[in-house]
């Protein structure tokens, strides 16, 4: 699966909304609390907004109050977590198009989700 799901830039653009462009091929960040996914929990699967591959359970969510959604495990090999330098900070990415899908903290508990 990994690097399965390889576009070039236009055609991300093409597929992508400039919102989703600057999140998840330009590395943006969406404020926190703005998203529709933070509060919630429905039944189901989360899927990367950029491939469609699906990344996390609805059954792994949890409210971690920092303001984006947060899931304490993946599906198997559909995420790839890339540690900072400095340990401080993991980014977690999908693993077929690399668009970014949270980070992790050092001392923060379960939180996936930057």
């Amino acid at each position: 699966m990994a690097g399965s799901v390889q576009k070039t830039e236009e055609e991300w653009r093409a597929v992508l909304s400039p919102e989703q462009f600057r999140i998840l091929r330009e590395k943006g960040t969406e404020a926190k609390f703005s998203g529709e996914y933070d509060k919630f929990f429905d039944d189901g699967v989360y899927s990367c907004a950029g491939c469609g591959t699906p990344l996390y359970k609805s059954t792994t969510k949890f409210n971690s109050g920092c303001g984006w959604p947060a899931f304490y495990e993946g599906f198997p090999a559909a995420i790839n977590r890339s540690p900072d330098p400095d340990g401080r900070r993991t980014e977690i990415t999908c693993a077929a198009c690399g668009g970014p899908s949270g980070s992790r903290f050092q001392g923060r508990g379960l939180q996936d989700s930057d």
